[in-house]
């Protein structure tokens, strides 16, 4: 098992910046590829951006590309997701996940084995 815990969440203003921390324990972190994802009320739950296990490559959906950055360390077990400019329609409970390395970059939630229990990202216009 590999428990993940998210924080960081909040209230911005567009524009803003907030930055969410996940922290792993449990199986060995660094063996599994990482990523964030996205729910906002009434949607379905939306890939945001994800890096690899040994944190080389990153990946990211179109709509925060150029805006968030999503980083890891493999020391600590943690994994960043740094968001810029925010906008309201960013607003969404944002979920860590971690997937075997095999699917380092997957976009699909199906990939992926372990969530957090997600952190509430308010962004207000």
């Amino acid at each position: 098992q590999l428990q993940l815990v998210e924080s960081g969440g909040g209230l911005v203003q567009a524009g803003g910046s907030l930055r969410l921390s996940c922290a792993a324990s449990g199986r060995t972190f660094s063996s599994y590829a990482m990523g964030w994802f996205r729910q906002a009320p009434g949607k379905e739950r939306e890939f945001v951006a994800a890096i690899s296990w040994i944190g080389v490559l990153t990946y990211y959906a179109d709509s925060v590309k150029g805006r968030f950055t999503i980083s890891r360390d493999n020391a600590k077990n943690t994994v960043v997701l740094q968001m810029n400019s925010l906008k309201a329609e960013d607003t969404a409970v944002y979920y860590c996940a971690a997937a075997p390395a095999q699917f380092s970059g997957s976009a699909y939630a199906g990939k992926y084995d372990y969530w957090g229990q997600g952190t509430q990202v308010t962004v207000s216009s």
